[in-house]
């Protein structure tokens, strides 16, 4: 097929997420390598995003594939009740490079799959139902996942399943708090106990949170905000899940985004790294108290493809390849990297407005004016930041425009160089992007 017939294709019988499919204008991909992507016309694109922050090794790695082909050869599939040597060695991987006692998991197909059985078995081994998380978290859309999601894709699936209390964020999206981290991190646990108190910690089973939130802005806990939630959490006998799905498997320049601020969660779940997105699984791990409370107990969950044979091999192919290529390394490496080149850019742009990173992870924020005013409103778009998506399509770069940012999350594998030539074409975004600011 050329690339139009495919598009044609997908739209007629196909529906696209998150958008009306009559209005989406996909571009049409027929292969990808490294850190780049080939359109049905040739056209090459660096894959600043990761796909969905989640192809971390690259694209197209040969020990991943040839993996996948001995597996499929060897087992292509069987059902969750039977014991597999794949499925044993994951796990034993998984125990091996987890820290603390994460020894037990419970596979799934993605990550919102993960986070709905976590919270299964946090109600399952506590007996208490309400769950707790925050407004500026995305944690999947299933239905009860879009209940824990705070932003507004949460809206058009409402109502949802009882026992969601939301709370706010450490970092305000409105207002400043100042630069002192510590104050900000206590004022928001003094606001926290306060909700517990409210709602009631013995109906309370747990909090689940991203440690860096991902599609709401990048954002790293200020000073001991994690630490300082253990601790409350484990005061009044709650749970913390760590919704590692975006941030894991070296993202952030640790394995887990958690490990920054040497906390252990009492459950984790991971997806999209876990098998750089070469087949779909998610994952539960959970602290032994848990896993061995269901050795005798019954875990009333399950999915056809738990386990799944060929995604447990691209997972642990994958795994291998982090490790001996020491990309979680590359990322901790070139974060300063990051910093540097978004630094030039805030020096060179009266659009640029704030710009954050934590290994690979990074996103930059615009606004239209010198008091600081996004260039976007909540949940929107604008024509300055049309105009920057517009830019980064027409000079060959895939990245995620939401609302007044745009994201910087690229493969681990990338060089500095192949790193500093994403950042060039965004200096070409953000100079059409000063054109929009207010004089």
């Amino acid at each position: 097929m050329d690339g139009r017939e495919i598009v044609e294709l997908c739209k007629q019988h196909t529906l696209y997420t998150w958008k009306a499919t009559a209005k989406t204008d996909p571009i049409p991909i027929v292969s990808a390598d490294g850190i780049y992507l080939t359109a049905a016309d040739g056209t090459r694109i660096l894959d600043w995003n990761s796909q969905l922050m989640s192809v971390n090794i690259g694209h197209n790695h040969p020990k991943v594939k040839q993996a996948i082909i001995d597996q499929v050869e060897k087992l292509a599939f069987v059902a969750p009740p039977f014991a597999t040597e794949i499925r044993a060695r994951l796990s034993q991987k998984l125990a091996e490079i987890c820290p603390g006692d994460l020894n037990t998991f419970f596979f799934t197909n993605a990550g919102a799959e993960a986070n709905e059985n976590a919270i299964r078995a946090a109600r399952l081994y506590t007996g208490k139902h309400k769950i707790i998380s925050r407004y500026r978290s995305y944690h999947g859309a299933t239905n009860l996942t879009m209940s824990l999601t705070g932003d507004p894709r949460r809206w058009p699936n409402e109502p949802g399943p009882p026992g969601h209390v939301r709370v706010m964020d450490p970092w305000p999206y409105h207002y400043s708090f100042g630069d002192d981290e510590e104050a900000i991190t206590q004022a928001n646990l003094t606001y926290l106990e306060e909700v517990i108190m409210y709602e009631g910690p013995q109906t309370i089973a747990a909090m689940i949170v991203e440690p860096v939130t991902g599609t709401n802005g990048v954002l790293i806990p200020p000073r001991g905000y994690l630490k300082g939630l253990r601790d409350l959490l484990d005061k009044y006998d709650i749970l913390m899940i760590c919704d590692e799905v975006m941030a894991g498997f070296g993202r952030t320049g640790k394995l887990f985004s958690f490990m920054h601020d040497d906390i252990i969660p009492d459950l984790v779940c991971m997806a999209k790294g876990l098998t750089s997105s070469y087949l779909p699984l998610g994952a539960v791990g959970m602290r032994d108290k848990i896993g061995k409370y269901f050795q005798d107990h019954v875990f009333w969950g399950g999915l056809t493809y738990n386990s799944h044979p060929m995604g447990c091999a691209a997972a642990l192919a994958n795994i291998e390849v982090l490790l001996e290529e020491k990309l979680i390394e590359n990322a901790a490496k070139l974060e300063p990297v990051m910093k540097a080149e978004m630094q030039k850019l805030k020096e060179a742009h009266p659009s640029f407005r704030a710009g954050r990173a934590i290994g690979l992870f990074g996103i930059i924020e615009l606004q239209k004016n010198k008091q600081g005013e996004p260039m976007a409103p909540y949940n929107s778009s604008s024509p300055g930041m049309d105009a920057v998506a517009k830019c980064f399509q027409e000079q060959g770069l895939f990245t995620f425009v939401r609302w007044f940012s745009f994201f910087c999350n690229p493969p681990l594998c990338i060089t500095e160089e192949q790193l500093k030539e994403g950042f060039a074409i965004c200096d070409k975004a953000l100079t059409v992007a000063d054109g929009f600011v207010e004089t």
